[in-house]
C-alpha cells in the first residue's frame, strides 16, 4: 500500500489532568517494563501508556487513525521498541509532539512510523480536533477553524523510510 504525504485524522493532546502539557514521558509510562514479555506487537496495543497516569484506558478510548499530540521529550528513557510499536498497533496514525526524546524518536523513523516536530503543539490544538498533517510540506490545517500551523517537515530521509514502511523495507537501488 502507498504511503501518503497526507495524513488525517482526529487527535488526543496528551494532558495532565490540570490540562497542562505532560512533558518528559518516558518509555516506561508508554510501555511499562511488566509486559516486556509480549512478543506479538498487535497485542501490544492494550497496554499504551499502561503507566501514565490519567492514561492507562487511552487503548479502549482511541481509535484506528488518531493522532497523538504531546510535549516535550516525549519517549525520554529506554530504546524499548515496543513504545513505538504499541501506537502503531493499536492504529495511531503519528504523533505530534514538541520534541522527542534521541532513541525514540531514531526507532519510530527507523520502523516507518511518523513523528512530527512542533513547537508549542500542545497549546494550539484541542482533543477531538480533526487535522490533515503535510509531512513534506509541514504544514497543519485544523480543519474545523481553517487555520493552518506549521512544523518541522520530514527530511528527505524520514520520508524515504516512510514511504517504504520502514527502513528495512527499503530497496537499494
Amino acid at each position: 500500500m502507498e504511503r501518503k504525504s497526507i495524513i488525517k485524522g482526529k487527535i488526543w493532546v496528551v494532558k495532565d489532568e490540570n490540562g497542562n502539557a505532560i512533558d518528559s514521558i518516558d518509555t516506561d509510562q508508554i510501555f511499562h517494563n511488566k509486559y516486556l514479555t509480549i512478543t506479538d506487537k498487535e497485542k501490544m496495543k492494550d497496554y499504551a501508556f499502561s503507566n501514565l497516569a490519567g492514561w492507562t484506558d487511552f487503548p479502549n478510548k482511541a481509535q484506528e487513525g488518531n493522532i497523538l499530540i504531546v510535549g516535550k521529550n516525549f519517549g525520554a528513557g529506554s530504546s524499548r521498541q515496543q513504545a513505538v510499536d504499541c501506537f502503531s498497533s493499536l492504529g495511531i496514525q503519528a504523533i505530534m509532539g514538541e520534541s522527542f526524546g534521541a532513541i525514540y524518536k531514531r526507532n519510530a523513523i527507523n520502523s516507518g512510523f511518523p513523528l512530527i516536530e512542533c513547537n508549542d503543539i500542545t497549546q494550539k490544538l484541542n482533543t477531538d480536533d480533526e487535522i490533515e498533517i503535510d509531512l513534506m510540506k509541514g504544514e497543519i490545517h485544523i480543519l474545523g477553524t481553517g487555520e493552518i500551523l506549521h512544523c518541522k517537515p520530514f527530511s528527505n530521509i524520514q520520508w524515504e523510510i516512510y514511504k517504504a514502511n520502514g527502513l528495512f523495507n527499503i530497496n537499494p537501488q
